[in-house]
């Protein structure tokens, strides 16, 4: 039991003299270096400065409502901030607001319950979209107005009569043997004489079903041009005009809207259903271009839609093809932004009493009309 003991007390002694050599340190635990001074006094130098930087005043501000992200030089005593305003103005009557314009002929507020909803449905700012309907009556219909107010209690929305409009349009025809029976042709190109506070805006045909953001739309680039629209590529020049008497009239006449180059036959035509037209840009003799056309051409208001887009040749921004105006039966009808529809017509029971709307592509439209609409509207 000594031996024992010795040898144990002799063999921890060993190990206490001798310990075991120490593992070198993982890279990861090694100490960080010392930064030199310099950069210390570097850094807390910029952040100085960058403190300093917000007691300057604002000169320019981003907007995080505009869908475009723009800076825009800010303006603290005006009523046009853009802190007020989410859209980039261009010009001094713009106002931030997207303007959708309409004609109807023949009063059904069903189209334009329907035009209405849509496109407020489909915007990512409908507090900004400002709706401007001409109607047969205008003004004196205040029950139009407030049953569409109704259906959109918050909406921008005015009512409007087209008799000023329609005296503009006559005036310019005046002597004449053009006779327009269907203004809602001409009146886009007119309409800005009437709505002279509106800087850009956009018409809509009033059987339109609006699918895509009008406010992508109205912030496209013109340019130099006045008005854009979409290709329709199922119409072509050649297809109303003789393509040898229209290049037979660019060589010899010098009018203003007459194309500088040769007509190529193959042209599609402007899809009229929906225009971005800058009202600022939007030369003063369009209607003389129709005319003129008429006339040289013998047409006498035949084909009118033909011969504005004649007028219109080579003088309109192309927009995306996605807004060409569909019918639903269309193979593209799910890419287009807006949809045609035929406009309903009201068919009577058998008891000549009960009447219902039906369209050539059945009540597709109807899916897009407000809760309660038909008890309202029709009321």
């Amino acid at each position: 039991m000594s031996w024992s003991s010795t040898a144990h007390r002799r063999s921890t002694a060993t190990v206490a003299d001798n310990p075991p050599p120490l593992r070198p340190r993982r890279p990861g635990l090694d100490p960080a270096p010392n930064p030199r001074p310099i950069f210390q006094v570097l850094a807390f130098g910029l952040i100085v400065a960058f403190g300093l930087l917000q007691l300057r005043p604002v000169t320019h501000v981003r907007d995080p409502s505009d869908p475009f992200r723009k800076w825009v030089q800010f303006q603290p005593n005006s009523s046009s901030s853009p802190l007020t305003s989410r859209f980039i103005k261009s010009d001094e009557r713009e106002d931030g607001m997207v303007h959708i314009v309409s004609w109807m002929e023949t009063l059904d507020l069903r189209l334009l319950a329907v035009l209405a909803n849509s496109t407020l449905s489909s915007s990512r700012y409908p507090d900004l979209v400002s709706f401007h309907f001409f109607i047969p009556q205008g003004n004196e219909d205040k029950v139009s107005f407030y049953k569409l107010k109704v259906l959109f209690p918050h909406s921008n929305l005015e009512i409007r009569g087209q008799e000023e409009v329609k005296e503009r349009v006559r005036s310019a025809i005046s002597g004449t043997h053009y006779d327009v029976s269907d203004f809602e042709e001409v009146v886009p190109f007119i309409m800005h004489d009437v709505l002279q506070s509106l800087g850009k805006f956009i018409y809509v045909s009033p059987n339109v079903i609006v699918k895509g953001k009008v406010e992508q739309l109205i912030g496209v680039d013109l340019g130099h041009h006045a008005i854009a629209a979409a290709e329709d590529c199922s119409k072509r020049l050649n297809s109303y005009f003789n393509l040898d008497v229209l290049n037979a009239i660019q060589r010899s006449a010098a009018m203003p809207w007459v194309s500088e180059t040769p007509y190529i036959k193959s042209s599609c035509l402007p899809d009229l259903n929906v225009l971005l037209i800058d009202a600022s840009r939007l030369e003063k003799n369009f209607i003389p271009a129709v005319l003129w056309w008429s006339k040289v051409l013998n047409l006498n208001g035949r084909t009118i839609k033909p011969v504005i887009a004649l007028a219109l040749y080579s003088r309109y921004l192309k927009l995306p093809a996605s807004w060409l105006v569909k019918d639903p039966s269309s193979s593209e009808f799910n890419k287009s932004m807006a949809i045609r529809y035929a406009r309903p017509k009201v068919v009577f029971g058998d008891s000549g009493s009960d009447a219902t709307l039906q369209s050539d592509h059945g009540n597709f439209w109807s899916q897009f009309l407000p809760p309660l609409s038909e008890r309202i509207l029709s009321g």
